[in-house]
């Protein structure tokens, strides 16, 4: 054996020695024309699932055939990719990553690898050896899927850049549908390009801490969209590192739905307020405590106040609804019911005259604050020809009682005369229910002293009293009751409350 080649094997020896122990596996490979795999590492021999290091193959051809080797988006390598092949070639890479399917004892086995050669020379320069390194990636690639799995299955939008070029590298589907964008408009490109600090409301903040690889707060920023528009968001970044190298991912949160509600609000807000003032009808808006929050001109005009006056006290306090009871009964019914659809009742103007007024309220939410809106109704000169007109009657009926009933329907003709084409109303049309119903409101009862009367739901009395109202062709309790006067119906009876 020559000296040069006894030299070469020693060192060879020593060289296995070095790397036997090793974590990392270590190939190594002959010069010779047929590539062949002349010593492995245990640490290699365990990657390959194998512990010799003829089960590899005798040379790279057989190992290429022994191995399926695959990038990790799952497309094969062309045999002259494989990293053995790569080395065997000359060639010299660092950090290949690849998944390895084989067949170990008829059952599949799958690592993934981390990969750099290295050639070995003499001292001629000529390549005396071919190193294959290998270390296990598995456990972080099995990590890395995990990770691309709950990225992608994320419906937080989200982006991943580079720190060392700020490009980005990743994006999930939650960011893709909220702004349009298509995967290849965003993967690649620079956050110069893509801006997802666009407008934010500490943009120099934000772009300090992605210099410094450091935690961005939460912050509003407007998101250009690919169809020229915009969305409102607020957007996070934090750091992290992925293969080893510093990457930042920002998050999203979609602001634009909130924004639609709070300019459909606003707007809302808005034509109530028009509707509200240039309302022809006296109206008031209170507090659940009575407080007195708006007034619109048509009230101000009515009770004779100023805004002044009411803005800020309590509805007792002024005292524009004369009588107490009638304060209380309206403020009770709205807790307890939450809206009072026609309740009749004075209202004291401040020069100390009176009104008649049928009130309206509901409640409203303003500024998450329950409110009460309340309306009023003037119904003083109505309520005085009736009350002329019921006078006139009662005189007739008085001084002539022997008028018959159909002079006195005539009568009564001369307040709300009938179209004349339109068929009369008589009590001869009323059912049972509606006379009963008709008779009690003539006595002045209220709806639920009705139904505690007859025995019947509120609800059934209200449908009773709003059929009565269609029927006679009246629209409160004091037009029906002038139609029974008229009408010369329930005599004998207690006359109605008068108001």
């Amino acid at each position: 054996m020559s000296q040069a080649v006894l030299a070469t094997e020693t060192n060879r020896r020593r060289l296995q020695q070095i790397i036997a122990g090793l974590s990392d596996g270590v190939i190594l490979i002959e010069t010779d024309q047929a590539r062949s795999l002349l010593w492995a590492n245990e640490a290699a021999l365990a990657m390959h699932g194998v512990s010799e290091v003829g089960e590899l193959g005798a040379n790279v051809r057989e190992y290429a055939r022994r191995y399926a080797l695959r990038y990790r988006n799952n497309h094969p390598l062309a045999l002259d990719a494989y990293p053995i092949n790569r080395v065997a070639a000359g060639e010299t890479f660092s950090d290949v990553v690849v998944d390895v399917q084989a067949e170990i004892d008829g059952e599949p086995r799958h690592w993934v690898h981390r990969v750099r050669s290295m050639i070995l020379t003499d001292r001629s320069g000529a390549a005396e050896s071919l190193v294959l390194i290998l270390s296990d990636a598995t456990d972080w690639a099995s990590a890395e899927q995990r990770f691309e799995k709950t990225f992608n299955a994320n419906p937080a939008p989200a982006v991943i850049c580079r720190l060392s070029d700020l490009r980005y590298i990743k994006v999930n589907q939650g960011f893709l549908e909220m702004t349009g964008y298509a995967r290849d408009q965003v993967i690649g490109r620079s956050v110069y390009e893509l801006d997802v600090l666009e407008d934010a409301e500490r943009k120099d903040l934000a772009i300090e801490r992605l210099g410094q690889g450091a935690t961005i707060p939460q912050m509003q920023a407007e998101l250009r969209l690919p169809d020229g528009g915009s969305k409102l968001v607020i957007v996070a970044g934090q750091p992290l590192d992925i293969n080893d190298e510093g990457c930042m991912l920002f998050s999203f949160m979609d602001l634009e739905p909130r924004r639609k509600i709070e300019i459909a609000l606003r707007q809302s807000e808005e034509r109530f307020a028009k509707s509200f003032r240039l309302s022809p009808v006296p109206t008031l808006v209170c507090s659940a405590e009575q407080q007195i929050v708006d007034v619109n001109e048509a009230f101000l005009n009515t009770c004779g106040y100023s805004s002044e006056e009411l803005l800020g006290k309590k509805v007792g306090a002024i005292g524009f609804i004369a009588e107490a009871a009638a304060a209380s009964q309206l403020f009770s019914q709205l807790e307890k019911a939450g809206n009072v659809d026609g309740l009749d009742l004075k209202v004291r103007q401040k020069n100390a005259g009176l009104i008649d007024c049928v009130a309206y309220a509901d409640t409203v939410l303003i500024q998450d604050s329950p409110c009460y809106l309340l309306v009023l109704m003037d119904i003083t000169e109505r309520k005085r020809s009736e009350l002329e007109l019921v006078s006139a009657i009662e005189e007739v009926m008085r001084d002539a009682s022997w008028f018959s009933q159909t002079l006195i329907e005539r009568l009564a003709n001369v307040r709300q005369p009938k179209a004349p084409d339109g068929p009369g109303v008589s009590s001869a049309d009323l059912t049972a229910r509606e006379r009963d119903v008709l008779g009690l409101i003539y006595q002045g009862l209220a709806d639920k002293e009705i139904a505690a009367r007859l025995q019947l739901a509120p609800n059934t009395v209200r449908n009773h009293v709003a059929t009565l109202y269609s029927k006679l062709g009246v629209h409160s309790r004091g037009e029906a009751i002038v139609w029974a006067r008229e009408r010369g119906l329930f005599v004998g009876t207690a006359g109605s409350r008068r108001r």
